[in-house]
């Protein structure tokens, strides 16, 4: 497709939009059966030394209760992860300092010791050597969304951010044989349609294992807070056509689609989404990760979130896939 037929298909609505993504639909089904892959999100530390203008974690947030989970604390709940029958943690958090290099990799490698978790890492731009240690440790995946590929925008977006380093750790990354997530945010001010179509022409080039799409959900703690969410019909046609450009790419229903709209999981899952990431991260902190307002329900226990996860799966007609869900490229990996 050309940039300005993905364009056009960006903007889809109605008849032309339920085309676009029951093709995608048939996409994923025909590459991965009915299953959907659960992912369980572990949110480690609050602590950020980025600025980005609609995040909650951002560094001069001074409102926020900040928290940091303990290697120990991170462990046990990974352990209590697998106990529920998910295959897949994903460690994310702010940039924060306080996790060197060894600290991670000395946790990833308990992990991977004492569980048969396959491990995502979720936690911002680092150096290449930092990347390495930690795939030496164990770690499977890397989710690092490049956001907008537009340079100016992202500078605007992202006060003292490079985005030629953003995309040099993407690179690194793929080098280093992770399997790489990136992925955008729709909705951003100043964003146009070519410029989101230039982005999923970015991840087709990319050839990325997995992507994240999803509106934009300002945090009313940050410069953009006035800002409404974007729209949740543009980033699930962009996970249609991301999904027809890839594939085989591993893509979420994302919890920023549910914020925007109600049902907005479900209505990635029948728009090429085969995977959905629950929130496990131990309730005595969850409330105090939060990037955008009403990320997730108050009160929710982990088995609930969980429950209310497989239900949005049934919902689509799909089931719970077995497994960690490698990438079908990652031919070591086992499944």
């Amino acid at each position: 497709m050309t940039l300005a037929e993905i364009a056009q298909l960006i903007q889809a609505r109605g008849d032309e939009a339920r085309h676009l993504r029951d093709r995608a639909d048939k996409i994923t089904r025909r590459q991965f059966g009915d299953g959907v892959y659960v992912r369980g999100i572990i949110e480690f530390s609050s602590y950020c030394s980025c600025n980005c203008c609609y995040c909650g974690l951002r560094a001069d947030n001074s409102a926020l209760t900040r928290y940091r989970l303990t290697p120990e604390q991170v462990a046990q709940a990974a352990r209590e992860v697998e106990t529920m029958g998910v295959g897949t943690v994903v460690l994310q958090s702010g940039e924060d300092p306080w996790w060197t290099a060894d600290r991670l990799a000395r946790l990833i490698a308990e992990i991977k010791q004492t569980t048969s978790l396959a491990v995502t890492l979720s936690v911002g731009e680092r150096e290449r050597w930092e990347y390495a240690v930690w795939r030496d440790a164990g770690a499977d995946r890397y989710l690092l969304r490049h956001e907008t590929i537009d340079p100016e925008l992202y500078a605007r977006m992202h006060p003292g951010a490079s985005q030629e380093h953003r995309i040099a750790c993407l690179e690194a990354l793929a080098e280093l044989g992770y399997q790489v997530g990136a992925g955008s945010l729709v909705g951003l001010p100043g964003q146009t349609v070519e410029s989101l179509a230039e982005d999923l022409l970015f991840m087709k080039r990319m050839n990325l294992h997995m992507g994240g799409i999803g509106p934009v959900v300002p945090h009313p703690g940050t410069p953009l807070g006035a800002t409404p969410p974007g729209s949740t019909e543009t980033a699930v046609n962009m996970m249609a056509l991301l999904r027809i450009l890839i594939p085989d790419i591993m893509l979420p229903a994302t919890t920023s689609l549910e914020t925007s709209m109600s049902g907005g999981r479900l209505a990635g899952l029948h728009s090429g989404a085969n995977v959905i990431m629950p929130n496990l991260t131990p309730r005595s902190v969850a409330a105090g990760y939060e990037i955008y307002p009403g990320k997730r329900a108050p009160g929710l226990s982990l088995k609930s979130e969980l429950q209310t996860a497989r239900e949005v799966i049934a919902a689509a007609g799909r089931h719970i896939a077995d497994g960690p869900g490698h990438s079908p490229r990652c031919a070591a990996c086992g499944g």
